[in-house]
């Protein structure tokens, strides 16, 4: 019996018991265009029978991937894998373009592990503000406009563009960047968003309460520091140079590149996974929505060298060598398209009950839940999430997640959405029930939280837990004292 039709299991209490095959084809799922290339990378250098795909995407050409035996085996369960439909998308105002991409079967989970280890590092400066972004605004056309500075951050940390600038490429008023702006200012870590090193220095004094006037004075005249010239500098701050050095020496202690501590990971603005268009008039107007071909990975499987080398194989365990990569090849190959196939049609849902955004801008972003795009293209909302989270889409108005389109949510490793109020009551729950003997400090929260499948930075659990009005573990210890 193949590996595929072994792959999915019908219990007598009618539940789907998932193999580690289609664990894995949920797993391509919530990767981008780019961790999935680098997934493919490894795949490609275990697997002689696969090759990269160097056609041009724009050719039209259909790649192959049913070479081979056991090249038909495990299709209902890639697609089950993915809850995909095959019915036909009711987005008309533009092509799918799903031939863009083509994918296939494979175990590979050393190579999986080996990638996970990785990408579960750190995170990202961008994840790290989302994740603020989150717990500070309610408002999801505020958290769109967030979105967006995020992504305008340059390499150290600045917002170099006015809210002017900003606002009419979202279609808001200034007035919104301007307000949102000034309490992300107030994001860790401190200083970023600043317009340029003055302020960014200055958000950092101010924290320390040290940004008084003639500190105020110093940071207006930083050219005169770059000069050397401390007697001038001494005159315009209103101080003595002895006291100068003082100063210049707290300015010396401060982070002139906010984004700094993230150097070990790529700064660098999103890359879109989805792209859409706008298509002309004589072509129906709307919108086309495409994977972005650049960063999408494409691979077939080498029928010819598969032929060759079978053919002279005379040993057992070598056929059966050659049989299993030629079924994971075609497994990697389906799964690969069948996640394209997935991520446009969630993605041409998302752009058509989100047009009055893209037309007319932030105030007419409309209230969307995953729920509502599931039953739109008969999905199950998990697999809504799923493709939602750690995408991009590249649009007129700039590059979003694809996740910031709903009413915002922070997703479990298991693909479950849960709203920041639900994981606020959680961890006031569990703070509630602690032992006065045993205080939980932040650290043990967040591994508890992992526990149930809910994956937060320390900072974010800290962050809830004081927008709550909730002490630290110090705090609470000696709050419980007379508990004991």
């Amino acid at each position: 019996m193949s590996i595929f039709s072994q792959s999915l299991k019908l219990q007598q209490s009618q539940n789907l018991v998932m193999t580690p095959q289609l664990q894995q084809a949920i797993k391509l799922l919530q990767l981008s265009n780019v961790e999935l290339s680098e997934l493919v990378e490894e795949e490609l250098a275990h697997n002689p029978l696969l090759e990269k795909d160097e056609r041009d995407p724009a050719s039209g050409d259909e790649v192959e991937g049913e070479a081979g035996p056991s090249a038909d085996e495990g299709q209902d369960e890639v697609e089950a894998a993915f809850e995909s439909s095959n019915t036909n998308d009711d987005f008309d105002p533009g092509s799918m373009m799903t031939d863009i991409g083509a994918g296939g079967n494979s175990k590979f989970e050393d190579i999986e592990n080996s990638f996970e280890n990785r990408m579960s590092a750190e995170k990202t400066l961008r994840e790290h503000l989302a994740e603020q972004l989150h717990l500070t605004f309610d408002d999801n056309r505020d958290r769109m406009v967030g979105a967006m500075l995020i992504d305008r951050l340059d390499e150290a940390g600045y917002l170099r563009e006015t809210p002017d600038v900003l606002a009419e490429k979202l279609g808001c008023k200034p007035e919104r960047v301007e307000r949102l702006l000034s309490r992300m200012k107030g994001f860790d870590p401190t200083g970023i968003f600043a317009c340029d090193l003055a302020e960014c220095l200055a958000l950092q004094l101010d924290e320390l309460g040290q940004l008084d006037a003639p500190m105020r004075a110093l940071l207006e005249n930083l050219s005169m520091l770059g000069d050397h010239d401390f007697k001038g500098l001494a005159e315009v701050c209103g101080v003595n140079e002895t006291y100068l050095r003082d100063m210049v020496e707290e300015i010396k202690s401060l982070n002139p590149r906010p984004a700094a501590e993230f150097d070990h990971l790529v700064v660098q603005t999103a890359i879109p996974d989805v792209l859409m268009k706008r298509l002309p008039k004589n072509l129906g107007g709307g919108w086309r929505v495409e994977l972005n071909a650049e960063t999408l990975p494409r691979v077939l499987v080498n029928q010819d060298y598969y032929t060759q080398v079978m053919g002279s194989a005379t040993q057992k365990k070598d056929k059966e060598y050659l049989n299993t990569q030629m079924q994971n090849a075609n497994w990697l190959v389906r799964a690969m398209d069948q996640r394209a196939q997935t991520i446009l049609k969630v993605a041409a849902e998302i752009v058509e009950q989100q047009d009055g955004f893209f037309n007319y801008g932030i105030e007419f972003l409309k209230p969307l839940k995953l729920s509502d795009i599931a039953a739109e293209i008969e999905m199950h909302e998990s697999t809504v999430s799923r493709v939602t989270t750690n995408k991009y889409i590249g649009t007129p108005r700039g590059i979003f997640e694809l996740k910031y389109f709903f009413s915002t949510a922070l997703v479990s490793e298991s693909g479950t959405a849960h709203s920041a109020e639900a994981i606020k009551a959680r961890i006031k729950a569990l703070i509630d029930a602690e032992n006065p003997k045993k205080i939980l400090s932040d650290d043990t929260i967040v591994a508890m939280l992992k526990d149930e499948g809910i994956d937060l930075a320390r900072r974010t659990v800290a962050k809830y837990r004081e927008a709550m009005h909730i002490g630290s573990s110090v705090q609470r210890r000696k709050e419980k004292k007379h508990l004991l």
